[in-house]
């Protein structure tokens, strides 16, 4: 997985699904199963560095006088609908 670096958060949820895909179908050989598990962990850990980053950058664009004010984020129900 040398180009998972290069991913933005869009492009690893797309291939994380794919991942969860392709173990789900029960095609794969038991070594294909952990080469594909273990691409997944990695594209997981990749999306949460990405959450990370750019949580701290959304604190830094409201911080006042180098404080951030770090306010909840309101999920309104129409959000999580789908």
């Amino acid at each position: 997985m040398a180009d998972a670096p290069e991913l933005g958060f869009d492009q690893v949820l797309v291939r994380l699904r794919e991942v969860v895909s392709r173990l789900e179908s029960g095609d794969l050989s038991l070594e294909q199963s952990l080469a594909v598990y273990e691409e997944g962990v990695a594209l997981a850990r990749k999306g949460q560095q990405l959450l990370v980053t750019a949580e701290k950058r959304v604190e830094i664009l409201v911080s006042t006088s180098g404080q951030p004010d770090i306010v909840p984020f309101e999920i309104n129900e129409r959000d999580t609908a789908g």
